[in-house]
């Protein structure tokens, strides 16, 4: 008897873990439908954005701006984009180790040189295990996407760079392909590699139109690349937000399954013990009544 109320209660208390993760599950997966619906609606504007760049870069040929300055990293910044939260299989592990990965590749330069800006809790978390200095924590920003706060970030990055005191910006982050794949992206932020903004895809699309400015294009450059950078950060945390609910939708599901899989093998277990039992009981009532 003892040996079925253990499997009895384990039984009820999978059941009972299952109901969780299933409606967690159901909760992250109507979470990506609105993350999908915020980066579906940042794409228009992203795309004229880009094509109006193009189209002034390509058009003008070779051209400077300080945002594009290449200089030795001296005190670098790297932006790290994870969760506020847990149960979301890989995707905080996986971004934590690579921003450790970054962080070796400056061992040359002082801790203090090398500054963390963290935008979710897990990350600042294990951040500030490590010892790395952290600049700034955006808390609260990773499950409520603003892009004020965002701006803000950029044009404090943008006048460091400027004034010197950073040489390099690098962000690291989720990116969201699928509900069922996301890439752990790690690219530089500043400087801005102006050959990758410029390409021909523009020129073959029709782009480069003969028209007269007004401002120049230099003053329309310097006004629209603040603005390109400040949506690229944007943009890489409305795919974070989403990778989040993609990668805890299929943690939960696959924790359902499992559960699925327990109650039914404990199910068997059960009716075998069960029918062991009954048989052993008969073979003791037709035993005695032999003797």
């Amino acid at each position: 008897m003892a040996a079925f109320k253990e499997i009895k209660l384990r039984i009820n208390s999978v059941t009972t873990t299952r109901k969780i993760t299933s409606a967690m599950k159901m909760v992250s997966a109507a979470k990506l439908n609105k993350a999908q619906r915020n980066i579906a609606g940042m794409l228009p504007y992203s795309t004229a954005l880009h094509h109006v760049l193009h189209s002034l870069l390509l058009a003008e040929g070779d051209i400077s701006t300080p945002l594009a300055v290449q200089r030795a990293p001296q005190r670098v910044a790297i932006v790290v984009f994870s969760s506020d939260s847990s149960l979301a299989g890989a995707f905080n592990s996986n971004v934590i180790k690579e921003l450790r990965k970054a962080v070796q590749q400056y061992k040359h330069l002082p801790q203090e040189q090398v500054l963390i800006y963290t935008i979710g809790k897990k990350v600042f978390e294990a951040a500030r295990k490590q010892g790395y200095t952290i600049a700034q924590n955006f808390e609260g920003l990773a499950p409520n996407p603003h892009y004020d706060t965002v701006s803000q970030l950029a044009d404090e990055l943008i006048s460091l760079f400027n004034s010197k005191q950073l040489d390099q910006v690098e962000v690291i982050y989720q990116h969201f392909k699928n509900a069922g794949s996301q890439i752990l992206t790690h690219e530089d932020f500043l400087p801005i590699q102006l050959s990758q903004v410029g390409t021909k895809k523009a020129a073959k699309a029709g782009l480069l139109a003969d028209y007269i400015l007004e401002p120049s294009h230099a003053e329309l450059l310097a006004e629209l690349l603040p603005k390109s950078l400040k949506l690229k950060l944007f943009a890489a945390l409305l795919d974070s937000n989403a990778s989040e609910h993609a990668a805890r939708m299929i943690a939960m599901q696959t924790a359902t399954d499992n559960a699925n899989e327990l109650v039914s093998d404990l199910t068997v277990e059960y009716n075998k013990s069960r029918q062991q039992a009954i048989t052993n009981e008969l073979l003791d009532i037709v035993g005695g009544s032999l003797k």
